[in-house]
């Protein structure tokens, strides 16, 4: 088994399992986020109270189920390691091409775009997550935060954040867009009738979660800013 997690195969296929479990993740949070949607106030438009808002109802059982708590880390051990072993994999990669100029134009020639940019895309998403974190996984879960609701919208009033909100997930979906398809070939399924089924459900996947993500994002910032 060692030598089996130390080998490239067994690498890919960490990789790929990782990936599965973060891609998970992602539809739990975007549905999670989509209450957003529900709004803070009632049918005649007065302001619910915050308990009662049903985005703050599903912070408050994510921040509260034990479960949960647990998975979190588990959640942030899986994200590192997936990173460290898609760097690892990139440097072996590079390393197995060598420097001649015409084995890179040759694999740049031959590699979709955003499979040969899958490094930087992952260090990119890296970055917002640090910033994703610093703005509500701290403020929330070590400070005390009256209303998790205005919390997440205010920010979106800035221009500025949004924009950068809606770069990153356009990112992560040129990350996922060879992702999804790729751990499915890395542990082992690959068949002639569903790998192309499973290609065509990694674009439904990748454009779901990017334009959920930022259709939020966008909304918010027009709504915040009196445009809508």
């Amino acid at each position: 088994m060692t030598r089996f997690f130390s080998s490239s195969i067994g690498r890919k296929f960490m990789m790929a399992l990782t990936g599965f479990f973060l891609m998970i993740f992602l539809l739990v949070h975007l549905g999670i986020n989509l209450t957003l949607f529900a709004g803070n106030t009632d049918c005649a438009g007065e302001l619910l109270p915050k308990q009662e808002v049903i985005f703050n109802q599903a912070s408050h059982f994510m921040a509260t189920n034990p479960l949960i708590q647990v998975m979190q880390y588990v959640l942030a051990l899986g994200f590192i390691y997936h990173i460290l072993l898609g760097v690892v994999l990139t440097h072996k990669n590079q390393k197995a091409r060598g420097k001649e100029r015409y084995a890179v134009n040759h694999y740049a020639a031959n590699t979709p775009f955003n499979s040969r940019t899958m490094i930087y895309t992952g260090l990119l998403i890296l970055v917002f997550l640090l910033l994703h974190l610093w703005n509500y996984f701290i403020p929330i879960k070590f400070s005390e935060v009256p209303d998790d609701y205005l919390l997440v919208t205010s920010l979106f009033k800035s221009y500025g954040y949004t924009f950068i909100y809606v770069i990153a997930f356009i990112f992560l979906g040129t990350h996922l867009s060879h992702g999804f398809a790729s751990s499915f070939q890395s542990v082992g399924f690959n068949h002639r009738i569903y790998t192309p089924l499973i290609k065509a459900l990694g674009k439904i996947y990748f454009i779901l979660i990017s334009v959920g993500f930022a259709s939020i994002a966008i909304y918010f910032c027009l709504k915040g800013n009196g445009l809508i």
